[in-house]
């Protein structure tokens, strides 16, 4: 709806440097419509909040037509606290589909059951990253979900949270097997939450390392490819870790695709 980029008072935010591309974002996109279709099919009116898409309308639209795979009657809204970015965004609006002005107030017309932040925490301190937490959180429809993570460039490599009202439910590390050498290459693409906190003695640390450990006693696997050495790995990492092993958050169709969840008890460094 062309005019819809307009919203009352200032933005809460900061502009992000806008970097993005086709199928960044990809990896998580997937995630969330095996594991959050339902929900989304179940919602009376399903909106979602994509936020900070960045400089191009692209992996906003790519959402949309993701999920309206999954969950026909779903909307998308794209916010961006960048004038500029939304009008350039405006001519690709459709049914279903809008861009709007704004920040982590979400000047959405009612609550979303779901908000896609990627890559829009990275910028901030630690404290104002929970704090962004708490706030999205808090504007969320009940029994609604945050997913916020960060992606590498290319989006070969990424980890997010899954957040509902009540706070942080899931992390979960994703990556193309060419695009790493251990696991604890994904220690870069952690949350802002936990990145300063990939030290001895934090749990995250003491993760990535068992992770990497298992993927080194798993390497007579990669004479059958990279995918059954890390199919091998969480096997011999789910030994000592809570990972699910059922769906929708885990199980080998999962892991296949490069992907592994915790619960994000598991992690939390609270």
């Amino acid at each position: 709806m062309s005019g819809s980029g307009r919203a009352a008072g200032r933005p809460v935010g900061a502009v992000t440097r806008g970097t993005t591309g086709h199928n960044r974002l990809r990896r998580g996109d997937r995630w969330i419509a095996a594991v959050h279709g339902r929900l989304l099919r179940s919602a009376g009116r399903p909106l979602v909040v994509d936020l900070g898409y960045g400089a191009s309308h692209t992996t906003t639209l790519e959402l949309f037509t993701r999920l309206r795979r999954v969950a026909p009657g779903v909307e998308v809204v794209g916010i961006e606290i960048d004038p500029a970015r939304v009008a350039l965004a405006e001519p690709y609006e459709r049914e279903g589909l809008s861009f709007r002005l704004g920040g982590f107030e979400l000047p959405v017309p009612r609550p979303p059951t779901l908000v896609r932040a990627f890559n829009v925490l990275r910028q901030y301190d630690e404290d104002e990253a929970w704090h962004y937490w708490d706030v999205l959180r808090a504007g969320l429809a009940p029994g609604g979900v945050l997913v916020e993570g960060t992606s590498s460039e290319n989006g070969r490599r990424a980890v997010w949270v899954g957040l509902s009202p009540c706070g942080p439910e899931t992390v979960t590390f994703s990556a193309r097997f060419e695009a790493f050498e251990r696991p604890s290459d994904l220690a870069d693409r952690l949350p802002k939450t936990l990145i300063h906190r990939n030290v001895p003695g934090e749990r995250i640390h003491a993760f990535l390392s068992d992770f990497d450990r298992a993927w080194a006693v798993s390497a007579p696997y990669g004479a059958h490819g990279r995918r059954q050495r890390w199919l091998a790995a969480i096997g011999l990492l789910s030994e000592s870790w809570p990972v699910p092993a059922r769906p929708p958050l885990g199980g080998a169709a999962r892991w296949r695709l490069g992907e592994l969840t915790l619960p994000w008890s598991a992690v939390d460094p609270r």
